[in-house]
């Protein structure tokens, strides 16, 4: 019996440390005309802590930080806002599972889709990892991620959605390994 009850106990720890394949996808250039060439690629992976890794490996962006996002729709497509077609309105808004129609950035307590802000070097790259604390592997799936244009605040005010602006990078997480 204390054979069977530590394989049980071997076995759930197994499978409790046992860690989801990293997912990477391609990140695109969007304009009214809808999806360009190629930036780059993102990485994501269960941080060793909580949350999860998010690797950037991007290049040709304008200098400077951009907001990030996790967005509801795996669509990089455009759509119609205020009546004229939009970059990546197809992806929908922010991820939010829970409805709380707040933007609070990363760590508070709204989008869960809110990451942080992409940094861009001067020549147009960026490579610098971020943690997303409270998202999980799982959540990504089927999603699309959006760069904006500007910064983000992490705030609705004094602009709704930190105020990140025009949808210029987008990139489809597939809903499974394929």
């Amino acid at each position: 019996m204390r054979a069977i009850l530590m394989l049980c106990v071997v076995g759930a720890f197994g499978v409790a440390t046992a860690r989801a394949e990293p997912i990477e996808m391609t990140v695109n250039v969007i304009g009214d005309t809808g999806v360009g060439e190629s930036l780059g690629s993102v990485t994501f992976e269960n941080s060793r802590f909580e949350g999860v890794m998010i690797g950037p490996d991007l290049s040709g962006l304008p200098p400077g930080i951009h907001g990030f996002h996790v967005h509801a729709k795996p669509d990089c497509g455009t759509g119609l806002k205020d009546g004229e077609e939009t970059a990546g309105v197809a992806a929908g808004g922010h991820y939010d599972p829970q409805r709380t129609d707040s933007h609070e950035g990363p760590y508070g307590r709204g989008h869960l889709g809110d990451l942080p802000v992409l940094h861009v070097d001067e020549d147009g790259t960026a490579t610098i990892p971020v943690l997303a604390p409270r998202l999980e592997l799982a959540d990504l799936r089927g999603r699309a991620v959006i760069v904006h244009q500007d910064g983000d605040n992490y705030s609705d005010d004094p602009e709704p959605l930190g105020g990140g602006g025009s949808r210029i990078a987008c990139g489809v997480i597939p809903r499974k390994d394929s």
